[in-house]
């Protein structure tokens, strides 16, 4: 009895370990939500939409769906299983426009920004839609940007434009970092992505430089790559001036996924490498807004 139990064991966990979902990439390529392998083989589509975010299991992919209206587009948050291309579209939210899906780090909850009655806010919700909750509202005209989950579930962070900030979920201010004191020739955008490292000790930021370049198929202040120590605040570059970066997430403490579009390209592609600078490597051609489910 005890061989046999052992031998059940045995194989019970071996079919666990041959079911786990391998880690797996979300992006978005000509207003289509797709996915592929980690190293950007397998790649399909699964859904019309735009900014992906992978969930943790890589077994939904939150969205945007832009739904046309006799005033104005309404973007909507939407959810669709990998496996099956299921949809579901979070039809209840109070607002009209939301944007910037993220998944918390055990995959119960969504961040995210909606704007309701002409003020944006920062907010959390179910993936089926219920228990919506504000984090806090913008002021006046204000924005908050890029919402990034804490690893420990307990805060998100955003930007401003010009400050990162770090919210608790009740809505207290627990940090806040002026991007351009720390950085002289960094500034944010409204497309500047924020992404928390595995071990919850750095961000990793999107930055526009204010620098000369000589690429005269590139319009605009080069982008660039940068990490920030929570705890300390240090700032460290991790791409080079020659090579644009933008739009990063994390896929271990020590390497990141990007975009970057080479000279004489018309498209950003997915690139891979360490945050040393080195093991660059091209995934994904053709995409944008990339995300990775956990390894």
């Amino acid at each position: 009895m005890n061989v046999w139990r052992l031998l059940c064991l045995f194989y019970l966990a071996g079919a666990g370990f041959v079911t786990a979902a391998p880690p797996q990439i979300a992006f978005e390529r000509d207003r289509g939500i797709w996915v592929a392998n980690l190293d950007g083989t397998n790649e399909r589509k699964i859904a019309n939409g735009i900014f992906p975010a992978i969930s943790p299991d890589a077994s939904r992919v939150a969205f945007v769906v832009v739904e046309p209206s006799d005033t104005a587009s309404v973007r909507r948050i939407a959810i669709v299983e990998t496996g099956d291309g299921k949809t579901s579209v979070l039809r209840d939210l109070p607002g009209d426009t939301a944007q910037s899906p993220v998944w918390s780090p055990d995959g119960k909850r969504l961040a995210l920004l909606l704007r309701q009655a002409n003020v944006w806010q920062l907010a959390t919700v179910a993936p089926d839609g219920s228990d919506f909750r504000v984090i806090k509202k913008a002021v006046g005209n204000a924005a908050f940007y890029s919402p990034a989950w804490a690893r420990d579930q307990g805060s998100v962070f955003c930007h401003d434009l010009s400050n990162v900030h770090q919210v608790s979920l009740d809505g207290q201010i627990l940090n806040t970092w002026n991007v351009g004191r720390i950085i002289p020739n960094g500034s944010l955008s409204a497309d500047a992505r924020l992404a928390v490292a595995i071990d919850g000790n750095r961000l990793l930021l999107s930055l526009d430089m204010a620098e000369e370049h000589n690429r005269s198929d590139w319009d605009g202040p080069p982008p660039a790559l940068w990490t920030l120590e929570i705890a300390t605040q240090r700032p460290q570059r991790i791409t080079s001036p020659a090579l644009f970066g933008w739009d990063a997430c994390w896929i271990d403490n020590q390497t990141v996924l990007f975009l970057s579009q080479p000279p004489g390209e018309k498209f950003a592609s997915i690139f891979r490498m360490s945050i040393d600078g080195k093991n660059l490597k091209r995934l994904i051609n053709n995409a944008r807004f990339v995300s990775v489910s956990a390894r």
